[in-house]
This record gives structure tokens, sequence and C-alpha cells, in this order.
């Protein structure tokens, strides 16, 4: 049987070689194959890792892409996760298995790694204005079709832009405008008034296909429940107005989407209200940070936070640094710096010590700071750490976490590696 190219790329990368690339690996590994060395089934603790390392939980990781397929069939929701969160192609896959619509992406270099590996819808969640990528989207569309893609459009002079860099081309590129979150947010139109002249634009091309509205509740100033909702009922207001317009004759469905991972609960609830329309609606949700979740920001704004009924997240990534100097009785230091863990929002998480196969709660153990390669720690009076002991620490922010490792374990509960996950930053 004759795999499409997109599988076929999935499974070579099996056959990538182990070596001096890869941080944390057993280095008696090298020249192995990624799938050699899968099939082995090492364990994290016993069988040659070298600290640090990053690892993800195999059952944590299944929790969490189930939890977020129940949820958003629950609530009558497509998903489209934000792609940029983990940029790994077998999580792609995973995510589409587990019911997503597509992937989200934000850059022309992430979609081609995505359509790499065979992803066969993108919503891109930015305005695309460089005219040698959206000639290479015009390539893909006409090169395969069933190839999806959607884009932003939140300008006049970027619908402009845009016409120019696909003129000649003989399939419309589908683009939903972006209303703007409010003042001082971040990209979209500001004003509803504006958001139609934007549309008009695209009705004067040839080259695009007005297919929807879309935007960013996470960047609501000042967030909270009431001003969510009221920024989405906007979203909702102008997907209505636009439809009553005739704006969307040319698509055989409205695509009406938001969704970060901290106000997903507010879009299930505002698009559930979605209005019957012209054509058949797809609300698409695109929080991306469920898939491995964290221990520190995700953990603290996480929706189901207010809707504990609905489930929950499960940390998925752990970090595990080795104590190479114990100066003082208050201080301690690993091998973890700013190269291996996330310290944009939060700093790591001292949670659990291994010594001699035994595992233990980091009582007592803080971490104070991040060098390069070190990891700074205070250690409260009586603290039991050592030398040569592993640190096991929890991050927050799996966006800069997972961009700092090209090759990441995935580790049972007992330390059983069972696969590894290829990035691509």
């Amino acid at each position: 049987m004759t795999l499409d190219p997109g599988t076929e790329a999935l499974a070579r990368l099996a056959e990538e070689r182990v070596d001096h690339r890869f941080k944390g690996l057993p280095p008696d590994a090298g020249g192995l194959t990624v799938g050699e060395l899968a099939a082995q089934r090492r364990n994290l603790f016993s069988d040659g890792f070298a600290t640090p390392v990053l690892a993800l939980s195999a059952e944590r990781l299944e929790h969490n892409l189930a939890l977020m397929e129940t949820y958003a069939a629950r609530h009558g929701l497509a998903f489209a996760p934000h792609g940029k969160t983990s940029m790994a192609p077998q999580l792609f896959q995973r995510q589409v298995e587990h019911g997503a619509w597509g992937i989200t992406l934000a850059v022309p270099h992430q979609v081609r790694v995505a359509r790499a590996f065979g992803t066969r819808r993108v919503f891109l969640a930015n305005e695309l204005v460089d005219a040698p990528a959206l000639r290479w989207i015009a390539a893909e569309l006409e090169r395969d079709a069933d190839f999806r893609f959607v884009c932003y459009v939140d300008s006049v002079r970027g619908v402009g832009l845009m016409d120019a860099a696909l003129k000649g081309t003989s399939r419309p590129v589908d683009v939903v405008v972006e209303l703007a979150a409010g003042e001082g947010a971040r990209t979209g139109v500001r004003t509803e008034a504006e958001c139609a002249a934007v549309a008009d634009a695209v009705a004067g091309t040839e080259t695009l296909r007005l297919v929807g509205v879309a935007g960013y509740e996470g960047e609501v100033p000042e967030a909270d429940p009431d001003r969510v909702h009221a920024y989405l009922r906007r979203l909702v207001a102008l997907a209505v107005e636009f439809d009553g317009a005739g704006r969307f004759a040319g698509t055989d469905e409205i695509v009406v989407s938001a969704g970060g991972s901290a106000w997903f609960d507010a879009v299930a609830d505002v698009f559930a209200t979605v209005p019957a329309l012209s054509r058949p609606v797809l609300k698409l949700l695109r929080s991306g940070a469920y898939v491995s979740h964290d221990d520190g920001h995700y953990r603290e704004i996480t929706p189901f936070n207010r809707v504990p009924g609905e489930g929950a997240l499960e940390p998925a990534f752990r970090l595990w640094a080795q104590v190479v100097s114990r100066p003082s009785p208050e201080q301690a230091f690993a091998n973890a710096g700013k190269r291996d863990a996330a310290y944009d929002l939060h700093l790591p998480f001292a949670q659990v010590v291994r010594r001699d196969g035994t595992e233990r709660p980091a009582t007592g153990i803080e971490v104070t700071g991040l060098s390069d390669q070190h990891t700074w720690l205070r250690t409260a009076p009586g603290a039991d750490l050592e030398v040569g002991d592993w640190v096991g620490l929890g991050l927050s922010h799996p966006c800069t976490s997972f961009d700092k490792w090209q090759l990441i374990p995935v580790a049972e509960a007992d330390g059983t590696v069972v696969d590894y996950i290829r990035t691509y930053f």
C-alpha cells in the first residue's frame, strides 16, 4: 500500500539517527535510529539518559488530548489547536486523531512544517502579506484540492498586498476579518465600520474569498468574564451583520473563530448563542497550550478552574536536572538553565527529588533563579539534597518549553520511554 506523503514523512521521523543534536539522550544511543531507541523502551532514570533532560508524561499527554476532544464535542465546537505551542507534527497528528478539524499556526514557516507532514487544514491566525509565502500557499492550494487554508485580514492595505501577490492564481485564498479585542489590544480591526471596509476590499478582489470573522479574546484589555463575553458577543454580532449583508455569498460555510487557552469556556458560552445563518457555521476553537498544560501560568488561568465539572488538564512536562554543587546548607545548584527551561512567565518549580531509585517530594527546595546552564536552588534548614540527586522541575508556559528541545522523550509513569517527539522551531 502506498502511503500519502504526509504519512510517509511522519514514518520517516523514526528513521532519524540519534546524535549530538539531541540533548539528554543516552550517549551510547548515538547511531541508533529514533525508532530503534524507542523499541528498546529504556528507563529514563536508569538506562543512560543524561541530565538535563525534558520528558513528557505519556499518560498525561493522552489525558489532555482526550479531554479537549470531549470538551469541544460537548460544546459543538470544531477544534483547530494552535500548533505553534509544540511545533511537533507527531502531536499535530494525534490532535487530528482526537477529532481536531485542523491546526492553527502563526507564520509561513510553521505552515510549511505542517504541510510537509500532511496537515490538510490550516488556520493562520495572522494577516499574511509576505508575497513569496502567499505564492507558496497558492501553489499548495493548486497542487492539493483537499488543502483548506484560512487566514486573517485586518487592513485594507493588507488586502491590497495580498491581492497583488496572488494575481494570476486559480484558487482564491479564504480569509476571515479579525476583530480586535479592544483599544490597545494586539492585532485586528478596531471598529465594526473598519471591518466592513476590509470586507469590501476583499470583495473587490478575485484572489481572496471572505469566509468569516475571527479574533482572540486573550487580548481583551483588563480581561474579566464580563469583558471577554462582551467582546465575543461583538464578534458573533459582526458575523450576523456580515451574513445579513450577503458578504458570505461565495462560501459554503461561515467561520466564526476565537479561543486561546485562558477563556475557552467563554468562547463555548457565547458561540452557543450563534443564531442560524444563511450557511452552516464552523465554530472554531483554537486553544493550544492544553496539549502539555503546565505547572505555572496555565495551571493558574485554565478555564477548568472555573468549570471543574468539565474535567481538569494535567501538567505533562517534567525537566530533570542533577545537583552539581552544594556550596552551603542554604544553597544548591542543578545543571539545567535558561537553555533548557521556560522562564518567561515563571521560574521552574522544584517538585521531586530522586536518589538511588527512590523519589520523594522536594520539600524545602525552591528555585530562585536561572543562569544559562544552572538552576539556583534555595534550601530550607533540614532539606535533604545532595550532589548527584536528580531534581524534577515543573515548568510554566508550554510554548517556551517545547522550543528548547528538538527531541523529547515520552515516558510512562515508571520511567519507561515509549516514544520521542520531534519539534521544528
